[in-house]
């Protein structure tokens, strides 16, 4: 499916306004709406091609920038060292309520978008797959991806770094998809543990799935892409993502009829 030239527009939001890029079909019609959530760096390369990805399988991809108060509109962050630790220090800059608000803003603008069904997912990585994490708690939200999704187990995410997010997963009513690494130091096997067993107590519908890889391993770009990993992932997001997002949902249909 061909994909549309990218759309900018700017949300408004409890902060101030957020610049966004769209990806969506060329094709005419109304497809499901999808909020992709960046990693530290904000919208690079590695994010646009994911977007592109995802628009090119039949959905409307809305990708914000999560550092909107804190750096001019379209800054990109640089995969080094000094834009790292900058990226890292706006994590716990922005206060918790505010990565909520930017969520609503995201979801409203997708369900009054005239290319979107109103059927809405949310998928990120590494601090996206928090922020997407926390989304998913948005009743209107069907399916969450959230790959390698950082500080949910140590509750460091915002301001004052004591987010609720595990405290509240009982709020998630769709489907989860989890992904991870498990050489991923920044979320090791305890920490997993205590998110899996979260889900697990509170009844969450999920998938879990872990890799041989280490963090960011669905980036593009960098020693630790593993392209492998990243079309297995691929094949499991587009399943979740076509199951509760079209207009039927093959696994309540199969358990009714």
């Amino acid at each position: 499916m061909i994909i549309a030239e990218t759309e900018t527009v700017e949300l408004s939001t409890a902060t101030g306004p957020m610049r966004s890029y769209i990806f969506r079909p060329v094709a005419g019609g109304r497809y499901p709406g999808l909020v992709l959530y960046s990693e530290i760096y904000q919208v690079t390369g590695p994010i646009r091609r994911i977007a592109a990805f995802l628009a090119g399988h039949g959905f409307v991809v809305l990708v914000p920038e999560v550092y909107h108060e804190l750096e001019p509109p379209g800054t990109v962050l640089n995969y080094d060292k000094p834009d790292t630790e900058r990226g890292n220090q706006h994590k716990i800059t922005k206060p918790l309520s505010s990565y909520d608000s930017d969520a609503r803003a995201a979801l409203d603008f997708l369900h009054s978008f005239p290319h979107c069904t109103g059927k809405l997912g949310v998928m990120g990585i590494c601090l996206g797959g928090h922020l997407a994490f926390r989304a998913a708690m948005n009743k209107d939200v069907l399916a969450g991806v959230c790959f390698y999704a950082t500080d949910i187990h140590t509750h460091n995410l915002g301001k004052g770094q004591q987010d609720d997010s595990l405290d509240r997963v009982a709020e998630i009513k769709g489907e989860l998809l989890m992904g991870w690494g498990r050489q991923d130091p920044h979320i090791p096997r305890e920490g997993r543990a205590e998110i899996y067993n979260a889900l697990s107590d509170y009844g969450v519908n999920f998938q879990w799935h872990e890799f041989n890889t280490a963090h960011a391993f669905l980036r593009d770009e960098g020693h630790r892409y593993d392209p492998a990993a990243t079309q297995i992932s691929y094949g499991m997001i587009l399943e979740l993502l076509k199951r509760k997002l079209s207009e039927g949902d093959v696994q309540n249909s199969l358990s009714s009829g």
